[in-house]
């Protein structure tokens, strides 16, 4: 069967603009729904994109945004807790091993739209969780994430594909982007857990392998790692971005509890969390494939792309003197 009609949650957000760009390629009719219209602006003028305001958090708009689809991807996630309240949230995590934002989010959502979709007749359900996602893992994040893995794979009736990737970049990433945007303000760049091994994955080739997937039968009931190609340190990693982004700049590992009290800070001030304590626990888990050397299930038709040459292209533009190089590198000149 060919999946025509698509709803995508999530589709504004780093990967899900990636992801509706692709399946608009393929000539799919794609709703995105959005609380502001206003931040899905670039996904307007795809021809076979419509974006709606909406909240997908009222069981009763979802479900009606479900209605009438072929299948539905769910690409919403958060890195750091937030508020939220009220039952539904407090009813997905009745032991509290996260909180109400990580409930509401990464549990009581998808519990939600598995229940859409039953009640619509749809019958397929992408899920994007992340690699690492144990009911035991060290960090809410991940514990989290694996409920709303279990939810999806336990739906009756839904062919569901659960995709599990590590740390994920591209232009406008939060790993990549942050390092070498602190490196233009500070002389020293801070780093957390820098013995971190993780295996960065392309946001294209994560996006391709879930067009690929959407119409593959061999996907039906699956779970999936989606890995690059090489393994990083998160000191490698930082000390990538820094030159590609064209700056000179020692990357310091911070000690355990300087790591602490840096991410409590900035929890506690004003404005968006750069670094939260649970992002500690996360990063002690390593975000590499269970089997290496790792090579992608063909059914997926992913061929992982090194980081290096991509990384570059979108780095070399975050400094004004290697900003000629990037469109240079963009041109292949």
């Amino acid at each position: 069967m060919t999946h025509k009609n698509i709803l995508v949650l999530g589709g504004t957000g780093f990967i899900g603009r990636c992801l509706v760009d692709g399946l608009a390629a393929q000539g799919r009719r794609i709703c995105v729904p959005t609380r502001r219209r206003a931040r899905g602006r670039e996904l307007l003028v795809l021809p076979t994109v419509e974006v709606v305001e909406a909240d997908i958090t009222n069981p009763s708009t979802l479900q009606a945004l479900v209605q009438g689809r072929d299948a539905v991807i769910n690409a919403v996630g958060i890195l750091h807790e937030s508020a939220a309240s009220g039952a539904s949230a407090a009813s997905a995590d009745p032991n509290g091993r996260y909180g109400a934002g990580f409930a509401g989010v990464h549990v009581q959502l998808p519990r939600n739209v598995v229940a859409a979709c039953q009640q619509a007749g749809v019958g397929r359900l992408l899920h994007i969780s992340a690699l690492g996602a144990d009911a035991n893992a060290p960090s809410a994040y991940l514990r989290s994430k694996a409920d709303g893995e279990r939810v999806v794979r336990e739906a009756s009736a839904i062919a569901s594909t659960v995709f599990r990737p590590s740390v994920v970049f591209g232009p406008g990433d939060s790993l990549l982007n942050l390092f070498a945007s602190l490196a233009a303000w500070l002389p020293v760049v801070p780093i957390v857990q820098p013995k971190a091994r993780l295996q960065p994955v392309s946001v294209h080739d994560l996006a391709t392998a879930m067009c690929t997937a959407l119409d593959e039968p061999a996907t039906f009931g699956k779970s999936y790692e989606i890995c690059g190609p090489g393994i990083y340190t998160m000191r490698e990693l930082a000390q990538f971005a820094v030159r590609a982004a064209g700056h000179r700049r020692p990357v310091l590992g911070l000690p355990g509890p300087l790591a602490y009290a840096m991410a409590l800070v900035s929890e506690l001030a004003p404005g968006p969390t750069l670094l939260s304590r649970d992002n500690l626990r996360t990063a002690s888990v390593d975000m590499v494939a269970s089997q290496q050397p790792y090579v992608p299930a063909p059914e997926l038709g992913m061929h992982p792309s090194a980081l290096e040459p991509e990384a570059a292209l979108f780095l070399a533009g975050m400094h004004p003197r290697s900003r000629f190089g990037g469109f240079r590198a963009r041109a292949r000149r």
